[in-house]
This record gives structure tokens, C-alpha cells and sequence, in this order.
């Protein structure tokens, strides 16, 4: 659209029909609904594997509460947001089409460098939990060389299956979200003639002291990222409706996936608190039921990380496919394979990064992933109700049935605990966060100076977004 044609008729139409922004793909590669459904499980939880720290930070009585009540503040909004947005903009990027669409391009690429990092950050640490679950069974991954190139090994293969496409990347969610859940199913059953309800009022042993910080990012790390599958929003068949319905069956997928094993093994099993910690669901397995089912739950941890490195590997990949056909990035970061249609560029850039992560001490890296994720979706929920207000009349095949005022308040109650999470912060992560978020912003700078030269190809696509400015 050219700058100068700016009367309201035409400004009208233009707001009523949102551009197309990504390439469109072939048909018989798009992700059909049941797979969708346990990619945005992946995205978000990957079963109950990690919840353990709640109890042990808090108490089974809190972790109950919080794994019941932090859904509805903080899950139940990201997903909503991202259930309206991804099907009025279905394109490739997400969250970088909303931040564009409603600050312009400098905030749509800051959005896009916040939750890329956070992304292939959280990427690298998925090859290490696999290698620490085999090491269980085989010992010589424990260290030296044979840790790392198994860690190497595990990386490439894993980001070959994501390349061999997006649907059997899919049905292979499907496959490992089944196999990794059935142990805590039968945990659940097995539990049911032991459990002692006046277990789960406990709040806690005495002498043993509460760690919020802990239990709120438990319940952090394990409720969020709802919006991560947005950016896969273009590979989707019928996304408009088929994110709203994948969206809601991933989110009762996932509460019920933490809360019913959660009660079934709080219940049945004398409280431990200081032994609460990540992997103790397999020993509660062992307790209950024997070494059997322990070795069946190591198992589905196992493959769960690596349901969790597809998963975010996509979005990874294919928020960089869409930036690149938004011209925030340069044209070859696009380019899809012949032989697979998958973004192979977006999909080696990740790998590398992410493999590059693997081998270095990144606690503090982490929690600034922490910071830059909370940064991101406070753009998000401002981006969200800018749209709303700002253009009432475009196409929303998925609605939020509430009025500005309601959706105010459903966004103010989640951001609200993203200034706590920030608030509490050290000063090494603030100063890593600020550190990547200024490379970001001289990223976009230097891409726009790339452009300006003609030095590299890039899409006009995102110029043409620039009317609603």
C-alpha cells in the first residue's frame, strides 16, 4: 500500500482485511487439529515431569491451590489472547505480526529478539535433561567425552526429525505425549487405594522453610508459553478454526496432566517435603507401585524432553520464517527445503545456537530468559488490547467475549505477576537482559541499515503493514 493513499474508505477496507504476511505452504504438509493439540502440550508442559519442586518449595496443600487457581490468572489469559490474535493474523511469526501490526516494526522485531532468545535458550537445555535421563541407564554419558558427543549426537538427530516436516514432527507429539503420560496414568490408578485425603490439606513439615520464589516459578515454567505455537499459526489447516478448539483441548490436557497425578501421589505416599524435587515423581512410582513403574516413568521423562525440543524447535524455526517473510530478516532465512517444505535455514540457525548453549553454565542465562519472556508478554497483552481498541472491525473468527474493560482486567492480573517476576531479579540478570535486549535493538537497526543499502534481499512485506501507523 502506498503512503499517500490514506482516505478513510480505503483505510476502512484495509482494516477489515488484514494483509497476508507469510508464504503460503502445500496442503498435504499442514498441521491437522489432534497433532496441533499436543504440539501447544509440548509448548507448554509436556506432562508432570518438573512439578515436583512445588511441593517441596511450599507444600502439598499450596501446590494443589496453585496448580487449580494459576491456570485462570495467568494461563487461561495467554491463551485467549493468543486464541483471537492467531486467527485474525494466521500467518507465520505470532507474536511479531501482533507487536508489528500494532507499535510498528522497531517493537515487532524487539518482540521477535525477546522471544527468539528465550526460545533457543530454552532449546539448549532440552539435549542436556535427555543425556541426564540416559545416563540413569548408561552411566558412561555421565561425563567427558562421551557426554558431549552423545549431547552433539542427540541435537543433530532431533533437529533432522524436525526437518523432515512439520506433520510428522506432529503425529510424532502425538506418539510421545501418549507413551509419556501413561505411566502417571497408571500412578493414578495404582494410588487410588492408598490415598489419604487429609494428606493434601498439609502445608508442609514443620522446620522445613517456604521458598516462594521457587514455587511461583514452578507454576511459571510450567503454565506459560501458550503462545509459542502461534508462529506455526500459517501451517495449520483452517487456523481460524482450528486454534481456538487446539488451544482449549491443550489446556485441559495439560491442568489435568498436572493436577490428577499431583493429587494421586501427594495422597498416597507420607509426606517427604526436602525430597520433593525434580525426578522424585519417579521414586513415588517405585514406592507405590515398584521398580517397574519407576523405569516406565524414566522412560516417559525421556521422552518427553524430547517431545519438548521438537515442539519449541518449530516455533523457533518458524518464527524465523516468519520474520523473514515480514523483512525483518533477510530473504535466504526463509528458504524451505525441496524435498520437505520445512524452513531448513531457520531450522540450522536454531540448532546451532542451541547447541552452542548446551555446552556452557547458563543458570543465569536462564532466569534472564525469565526476564526477557515477561518483557515480551507484557508486549503482548499491550499489543492485544491496542488491536482491540484500535481496529474493532477486522475479521476475529475466535473472539474474547468481554468488553475493554473486562479485558483490562484479564490482562492486568497475569501482568501484574510479570513485574513480580522481574521485580525479584538479580542484578546479574538485569544486566544480561539489558545486554540482549540492546544487541536486539541494534539488530533491528542493522537490518534496517542491510536494507536501506540493497546489501541483502529482503521481503517488503512488513512496509506494507506500516498503514495502520
Amino acid at each position: 500500500m502506498e503512503p499517500h493513499l490514506s482516505s478513510s474508505n480505503t483505510q476502512h477496507l484495509l482494516e477489515q482485511q488484514p494483509p497476508t504476511t507469510t508464504t503460503t505452504t502445500k496442503s498435504h504438509g499442514k498441521l491437522a487439529l489432534i497433532p496441533l493439540v499436543f504440539l501447544i502440550f509440548f509448548e507448554v508442559s509436556g506432562g508432570p515431569y518438573g512439578e515436583e519442586s512445588a511441593v517441596g518449595a511450599a507444600g502439598p496443600l499450596w501446590a494443589i491451590l496453585g496448580f487449580l487457581i494459576f491456570p485462570f490468572i495467568w494461563s487461561i489469559p495467554e491463551a485467549l489472547v493468543t486464541a483471537e490474535l492467531a486467527t485474525a493474523f494466521p500467518g507465520n511469526g505470532g507474536f511479531v505480526i501482533w507487536a508489528h501490526q500494532a507499535f510498528g516494526p522497531f517493537w515487532g522485531s524487539l518482540m521477535g529478539s525477546w522471544k527468539f532468545l528465550t526460545g533457543v535458550l530454552n532449546l539448549a537445555s532440552y539435549p542436556v535433561l535427555c543425556i541426564d535421563y540416559l545416563k540413569l541407564v548408561f552411566p558412561v554419558f555421565s561425563s567427558g567425552v562421551p557426554r558431549y558427543i552423545a549431547i552433539l549426537v542427540s541435537t543433530l538427530v532431533l533437529s533432522f526429525l524436525n526437518y523432515t516436516g512439520l506433520a510428522i514432527v506432529g503425529y510424532t507429539a502425538v506418539t510421545l505425549g501418549i507413551v509419556s503420560l501413561s505411566p502417571f496414568v497408571v500412578l493414578t490408578l495404582v494410588s487410588i487405594p492408598k490415598i489419604d485425603p487429609s494428606r493434601w490439606i498439609s502445608l508442609g513439615q514443620k522446620g522445613v522453610q517456604k521458598d516462594w520464589t521457587l514455587f511461583f516459578n514452578t507454576l511459571f515454567w510450567n503454565l506459560n508459553f501458550w503462545d509459542s505455537a502461534s508462529t506455526l499459526a500459517g501451517e495449520v489447516e483452517q487456523p481460524q478454526r482450528t486454534f481456538p478448539i487446539a488451544l482449549l483441548s491443550a489446556g485441559m490436557l495439560t491442568c489435568l496432566g498436572y493436577l490428577v497425578p499431583l493429587l494421586a501421589a501427594t495422597g498416597a505416599i507420607p509426606l517427604s517435603q526436602e525430597d520433593w524435587t525434580d525426578g522424585y515423581f519417579a521414586y513415588v512410582a517405585e514406592m507405590v507401585a515398584g521398580k517397574w513403574l519407576k523405569f516406565w516413568m524414566e522412560i516417559g521423562a525421556c521422552l518427553s524432553v524430547i517431545g519438548l525440543y521438537e515442539a519449541q524447535l518449530s516455533s523457533c524455526a518458524y518464527q524465523v520464517l516468519g520474520m523473514a517473510d515480514l523483512g525483518f530478516l533477510p530473504q535466504f532465512f526463509g528458504v524451505r527445503s525441496k524435498w520437505f517444505n520445512t524452513p531448513w535455514v531457520a531450522i540450522l540457525v536454531s540448532t546451532v545456537i542451541a547447541l552452542a548453549g548446551c555446552y556452557m553454565d547458563f543458570a543465569d542465562i536462564i532466569s534472564s530468559v525469565n526476564f526477557l519472556y515477561s518483557l515480551g508478554m507484557l508486549l503482548e497483552f499491550a499489543s492485544f488490547l491496542w488491536l482491540r481498541r484500535n481496529m474493532p472491525s477486522i475479521d476475529r473468527p475466535f473472539r474474547v467475549p468481554m468488553g475493554m474493560p473486562g479485558l483490562i482486567i484479564m490482562c492486568l492480573i497475569p501482568s501484574v505477576f510479570l513485574v513480580y517476576v522481574m521485580a525479584v531479579a538479580t542484578r546479574t540478570v538485569y544486566m544480561v537482559s539489558f545486554i540482549l535486549t540492546v544487541l536486539g535493538i541494534l539488530w533491528h537497526f542493522f537490518m534496517k541499515f542491510c536494507k536501506s543499502k540493497m546489501w541483502l534481499q529482503f521481503n517488503n512485506t512488513g512496509e506494507k503493514l506500516e498503514y495502520e501507523d
